[in-house]
């Protein structure tokens, strides 16, 4: 076999190979990741308001008071 139709052979080939399947489109990917940002933002919101809440119940410090 001739080094030229080696070459020929390996560029069809590899040219077959990128016209194939490319994968999935990037709308699925896109709205996948838009949910996980929305359930990140979700409870990150649920988490600061149970930092706050649990902020708000810490008692003011008072001075004594001598009797």
């Amino acid at each position: 076999m001739s080094v030229l139709t080696y070459v020929h052979v390996a560029l069809r080939a590899r040219l077959a190979e990128l016209r194939g399947d490319r994968g999935d489109s990037p709308v699925p990917t896109a709205v996948i990741i838009f949910g996980l940002v929305a359930v990140a933002m979700a409870v990150t919101a649920a988490a600061l308001g149970a930092a706050n809440d649990w902020m708000d119940n810490i008692p003011t410090h008072q001075d004594p008071t001598d009797t």
